[in-house]
């Protein structure tokens, strides 16, 4: 008895359909994580070495997220949105959860974690020249570990 080809593109985790929609929206997440980090940084977010002060840019929900109960919600809510669209690209339906994939997504996850990890503690005396890491402080290292615990997702995925 023969399977289906909508089963049999599955059978085999090394081959499968590009474009999935778990991939898409993987992607999708990914992309406007990275965006809102880059948007805030540009646009909204207020350098505190320029004197006289500015006035922060952009919408006020940008605005209004910068600092409340003393976290900045918006590097918080792009870095969330930036995993868990790595995360959802560990699943065998997308191009980085089967065969060569997993390898590629899990290695470049560990390394983009210890490289962020590595940079923080390399220009913690004065990291005013980073862009983002000068704005997280200790939370670096979150980062940094959150990245590899992504990759710890791929791991499993490993055979």
């Amino acid at each position: 008895m023969s399977k289906s080809p909508a089963k049999q593109e599955y059978a085999d985790p090394t081959t499968g359909p590009l474009f999935s929609p778990r991939f898409v929206i993987a992607l999708l997440l990914v992309v406007v994580g990275i965006a809102w980090i880059v948007y805030y940084y540009v646009v909204v977010r207020v350098d505190p070495t320029v004197f006289p002060e500015q006035q922060a840019g952009g919408p006020k929900l940008f605005e209004t997220m910068t600092n409340w109960k003393g976290a900045n919600w918006n590097y918080i809510g792009a870095f969330v949105l930036l995993f868990l669209g790595l995360g959802l690209s560990a699943h065998p339906s997308t191009p980085l959860g089967r065969g060569r994939g997993v390898v590629v997504g899990m290695l470049g996850c560990f390394l983009i974690g210890l490289i962020w990890i590595c940079t923080f503690y390399v220009v913690s005396d004065d990291p005013s020249a980073i862009p983002v890491i000068n704005d997280l402080g200790q939370y670096n290292l979150l980062v940094g570990i959150a990245f590899m615990a992504v990759g710890f997702t791929f791991a499993t995925r490993w055979e």
